[in-house]
Formats: structure tokens, sequence, C-alpha cells
């Protein structure tokens, strides 16, 4: 579980399948892992479904529970 932590600190939201391929984890783990770390709070998920190629592509959308990245470099506008 804490690989897939340190995979979504470093790169953001992810897809399930995307944290298997990074972390060399089986998509089984991971989404048992992600189950685990979404019941201790840890991370929020949603269902996502995505068309690659007119084929659905159902998996879980994944990312840090109240962590917010830090904002690009360069000049931001005033709201």
């Amino acid at each position: 579980m804490q690989s897939i932590l340190e995979y979504l600190k470093q790169s953001g939201e992810k897809l399930d399948t995307e944290i298997a391929a990074a972390t060399g984890l089986s998509l089984a783990s991971v989404r048992t892992g992600v189950n685990d770390l979404r019941e201790k709070g840890a991370i929020m998920v949603c269902r996502s479904i995505r068309y690659q190629d007119g084929k659905e592509i159902d998996g879980i959308l994944c990312r840090i529970s109240g962590y917010i990245p830090q904002a690009a470099p360069g000049r931001k506008p005033k709201a």
C-alpha cells in the first residue's frame, strides 16, 4: 500500500490500471490496496468509465485525500 501512496503523491490522480503498470503490482492487488486505503481515509476514489478506440474501459480513479500539489511555476492571474 505504501508504494501506491508514494506513486499517487508523485503523479497525482491516476487510474488503477496506471498504478498497477507503474508500480509493477497486479491489478487485483492494486484494487485491494486501494480499497484498504480508501477505508482508512488516505485516498479518495471514484468509478471512471473511459472509451478508447470505441471500447469501454471501467476503472477506479484514485487520488490522495486532502493533498494539494504545488502550483506550477510562473505568473498567475490575480482574482
